[in-house]
């Protein structure tokens, strides 16, 4: 492996480590209802279990509700059974034989705490998988200048580089963790 690529898989690693991170924040909830909510949820129709977003248009009309019309009318039923018998969600749908309205209480104090913690832990969970990225980087470099491909020099130039590329991210994350922690503690 040529040292460009070393470095070009390494960030291309790095970027997909923090999408990654980005869709996982969406899914931690805030004060505000979001569509992104709801994302993981499965429910059962025809027979299978298929993502709510395959079943089911999901909207979010106002700050403290979500909205749901599902694509046909008979899932109505599995739809609010799915999000009910969610326990990480907490939330208890109604419907009204068209639309499941899923009011989403205000946060306590106590549950903002709570969320922060949660948060902080995809902040490591995304922090391990860029360090893992980085051990990968790093012993690619160490194994082509055992095999004598690059010389000392250059190793310790892209063993800066990947560090930079590291560093990048961790900022990304670290600023993107404290946008989302001001949003969860936003009464």
């Amino acid at each position: 492996m040529n040292p460009n690529q070393i470095i070009d898989s390494a960030k291309q690693k790095f970027q997909a480590a923090y999408e990654h991170f980005q869709s996982e924040l969406k899914k931690v909830r805030t004060g505000r209802a979001s569509a992104a909510m709801l994302d993981g949820v499965m429910v059962t129709a025809y027979g299978t279990a298929m993502p709510l977003n395959q079943v089911a248009n999901v909207t979010a009309p106002e700050a403290q509700l979500i909205q749901i019309t599902p694509f046909d009318p008979n899932n109505i039923q599995a739809i609010a059974s799915a999000i009910r018998d969610n326990p990480t969600l907490g939330l208890n749908p109604s419907d009204d034989g068209r639309i499941v309205r899923v009011p989403i209480p205000a946060l306590t104090e106590e549950r903002r705490r709570e969320y922060v913690k949660v948060l902080n832990g995809k902040v490591e969970d995304c922090m391990i998988a860029l360090r893992g990225v980085r051990r990968d980087a790093i012993d690619a470099v160490d194994q082509a200048k055992k095999d004598k491909e690059i010389g000392e020099d250059d190793a310790k130039r892209l063993e800066k580089q990947i560090d930079e590329a590291m560093n990048k991210t961790k900022g990304d994350v670290d600023a993107a963790a404290k946008t989302k922690e001001a949003e969860i503690m936003t009464v």
